[in-house]
């Protein structure tokens, strides 16, 4: 050990620092406590033996000061005093002094406080090591499990539909942030405006998931996808024996499975005009009845609703209550459309690139002038979605080039609308309103079902698009091909 041997008495000293030199220790001799204190802060030491009563500073104020040095709280102190002056060893060991010797020194004390000194500050060393060595692994450990837990949690967002959110415009950003806001906030409805393919159940779960802190239930439920008939047992449940071909059991509806999460309405607009009044009820006094129940059924949920109608056009013709409408607009967020926000549509088709070729491994390709010349001057109708389904086929006849050209977006002339009255090869009939029928008889019904399929074909399996180019609703439009598909 390296000691700091300090004694104003020469003859004591000297003896004392020759044997410990015998021992194989290292001593720097200081005949008062001031000198010290000046070796102390400019060397390091294992080990200070004092005495007590010395001139200028006295032992207990060598201790006192050192404590207030850097690695002063970290070194031994063992003070000497003589056998009449126990109550001054007793104040040093409460200032912090580790064991005291009594004058005259016995030689066999005095070795075996070193080699206790030596084996607590080896113990000391070895625990400093193993706690840093624990913090260290402990730090990795805990780095490993946040980076876990942030996989986790990009993983499970991914699964419920918000892996990738691309955020390229003031717009979109001040959407996002109203949506954050009113996240933790369940008791307020949300209602959703835009086109179809802005982004409305993309807005709808972030509203629910947040930044992935929330696990309760999402339940979305399509308005434009069921039959009067069929929506109210699908939003509400039903009893067993509720009526004809019901399960006996009855079944649990969209309500009860969104308990404690979210019920998403889209398309509401869709909803028939006589369960609008039900849902108005059930939101306000946030209960229910099970379709041919009789227990009213507690409510904890959240409604978010979207629209690409103009709701408020649909209240003035009497199609959408009013008061419902007032109910669900308390919190209110508008999609522009894609062509509304043009910054976007290059950093969104190279995100949605970057997506389906990483999936498979692939070097992703850069976007061409006049790629993107198209790109950007394209109007969108589908909006986000389309652009979507554009990189993906893209991406699916890609041919190892560097650039996306223009061959690789043949599908968005292939979504371009198709005039009848363009067309050159289409009978006279149909050119103008005023057409001639053909002779002898027209299969009008055939003739209706394949225009549906054509018209489903060209927007690539879009029904709501399809639904917008036939100038029929939605449910008009699912009522038609289930009858297609049943004559299929």
């Amino acid at each position: 050990m390296n000691i700091l041997l300090v004694d104003d008495e020469q003859d004591s000293r000297t003896f004392m620092a020759e044997f410990l030199e015998g021992l194989g220790h290292e001593v720097t001799e200081k005949a008062d406590g001031q000198e010290a204190l000046n070796a102390f802060a400019s060397d390091s030491f294992h080990l200070v033996l004092t005495d007590i009563k010395m001139p200028r500073m006295s032992g207990l104020e060598l201790l006192h000061n050192i404590r207030h040095l850097p690695g002063g709280t970290e070194v031994n102190v063992v003070v000497f005093t003589a056998y009449g002056d126990l109550h001054t060893s007793v104040q040093a060991l409460r200032a912090g002094a580790y064991d005291y010797l009594l004058k005259p020194i016995n030689i066999d004390e005095l070795v075996h406080l070193t080699e206790r000194i030596a084996e607590h500050q080896a113990l000391q060393r070895q625990n400093h090591f193993l706690t840093n060595k624990f913090d260290n692994v402990v730090e990795a450990a805990v780095s490993e499990t946040k980076h876990e837990l942030s996989r986790l949690q990009q993983a499970y967002l991914t699964n419920q539909g918000l892996g990738q959110i691309g955020i390229f415009s003031p717009a979109l950003r001040k959407i996002f942030d109203q949506a954050a806001k009113l996240h933790p906030n369940r008791s307020i409805p949300v209602l959703i405006e835009g086109e179809t393919g802005t982004g409305k159940d993309l807005v709808a779960r972030y509203l629910h998931y947040g930044q992935g802190e929330c696990t309760e239930p999402f339940i979305a439920l399509n308005c434009a996808a069921l039959t009067p008939s069929l929506f109210e047992s699908e939003l509400f449940g039903y009893e067993g024996g509720a009526f004809t071909g019901s399960q006996p059991r009855g079944r649990k509806g969209k309500l009860d499975m969104a308990q404690g999460g979210t019920l998403f309405l889209d398309e509401i607009s869709e909803m028939p005009v006589n369960l609008q009044a039900k849902l108005l009820r059930v939101i306000q006094e946030k209960a229910f009845y099970r379709v041919g129940g009789l227990k009213k059924v507690p409510l904890d949920v959240r409604f978010i609703c979207a629209t690409n109608q103009d709701i408020t056009a649909m209240v003035e013709k009497g199609t959408f209550r009013q008061d419902l409408y007032y109910r669900l607009n308390v919190a209110r967020i508008q999609l522009p459309p894609l062509r509304e926000r043009r910054e976007e549509i290059i950093p969104l088709a190279h995100m949605f690139l970057g997506e389906f070729f990483q999936s498979e491994a692939r070097p992703v390709p850069v976007i061409g002038s006049e790629a993107g010349e198209i790109l950007q001057n394209y109007e969108w109708p589908g909006n986000v979605r389309e652009l979507r389904n554009v990189m993906e086929y893209a991406a699916l006849i890609w041919d190892d080039e560097l650039e996306l050209q223009p061959h690789h977006l043949k599908l968005l002339e292939r979504s371009k609308p198709i005039r009848v009255s363009d067309a050159s090869d289409h009978p006279s009939w149909l050119d103008h309103q005023n057409f001639t029928l053909p002779p002898g008889s027209l299969p009008l019904k055939e003739l209706t079902d394949n225009i549906i399929r054509q018209a489903l074909k060209m927007h690539q399996g879009n029904k709501t698009a399809t639904a917008r180019y036939l100038g029929i609703s939605r449910r008009s439009l699912y009522s038609r091909l289930k009858h297609i598909s049943d004559q299929d």
